[in-house]
């Protein structure tokens, strides 16, 4: 790809959030305690919670009193949590049980995370052993989907129909979520990518309720900066009558420069605030500008002044 391809998300383990939050005080005076009694929320209003103006993916949900602490403490309002396949017999239900009820408590909206290339290739496995488990649950508002077909090997050696299964694949997920809204992960480049006589980033945002902009970058303005990066989606949403958020990187990805401008990972949390910011100000106008969301909470944890 260019050199303006973002870095992908990774899926990987990270140290538990209580250590990073115990280690950078992000619970110090003035930070909103996580209430340890449980609030009982009808699913109903969990299905009716609306999008928030910031939202953080969760990969590891290991620790939700600590997730939900950094959330109420940066004012997140909205988690996309990680979903492991067949999840109503997976260990990790406890786990998503007790962060949507300490989510509730706070009211903060949390939508079901997962996503892997290989999605392409079997979606039906995808709807009967990821989607619909997920949702039986009755935890999650809605689904967000982070599914980067262009890490495959045949992106390089035929792309059209990796993009076809792509489309596909989104088609079949938006069918099966009935009336659960559903988002999806783009990189910023995706305008460059034909598909279906249009561009890839349009396609996507046609079958989904929103999407995430990967404008992974330390700096808002100028040519290389977010506000740039994502202005082609920004208006596509506003053409298309859907939401688009604009992504934003805290992890570690390298030290390479083109790794080091694509994170805030390193920098302050008052410098990367600033920033943010200028985005939600550039865009404020926008009819499709949903807000930011943050990659990722271990990241996150992390920046601090």
């Amino acid at each position: 790809m260019t050199p303006r391809t973002a870095h992908p998300l990774r899926l990987v383990a990270i140290v538990a959030l209580v250590a990073i939050l115990g280690a950078v005080g992000v619970t110090a005076a003035g930070a909103a305690p996580v209430r340890s009694t449980t609030a009982a929320v009808a699913t109903s209003s969990r299905a009716d919670r609306p999008a928030a103006p910031r939202a953080m993916w969760v990969w590891d949900t290991s620790d939700p009193e600590s997730v939900v602490t950094l959330a109420t403490t940066r004012g997140i309002g909205q988690l996309y949590a990680a979903v492991p396949p067949n999840v109503g017999t997976s260990p990790q239900l406890a786990q998503l049980r007790r962060l949507v009820e300490l989510a509730d408590e706070a009211g903060l909206r949390v939508d079901a995370l997962g996503g892997d290339p290989g999605w392409v290739d079997n979606p039906t496995w995808v709807v009967n052993s990821w989607l619909k488990p997920a949702l039986a649950t009755g935890l999650f508002t809605g689904v967000h989907v982070d599914i980067e077909p262009y890490t495959t090997a045949a992106w390089t050696t035929n792309r059209k129909a990796v993009v076809k299964r792509y489309l596909s694949t989104l088609d079949t997920l938006r069918t099966a979520a009935g009336t659960a809204p559903i988002e999806a992960d783009i990189p910023f480049w995706y305008d460059e990518i034909a598909a279906n006589g249009s561009t890839l980033d349009r396609e996507t945002i046609r079958r989904t309720t929103a999407v995430t902009v990967m404008a992974y970058r330390n700096l808002a303005d100028g040519v290389d900066g977010s506000i740039a990066l994502s202005a082609t989606e920004i208006q596509a949403g506003a053409d298309l009558g859907r939401q688009v958020r604009i992504g934003q990187e805290t992890t570690f990805l390298g030290t390479d420069p083109t790794e080091v401008k694509q994170t805030f990972f390193g920098q302050g949390l008052t410098q990367m605030e600033s920033q943010l910011s200028r985005i939600t100000a550039a865009y404020a106008g926008s009819p499709s500008f949903a807000g930011l969301a943050v990659h990722d909470a271990a990241g996150y944890a992390a920046v601090t002044d």
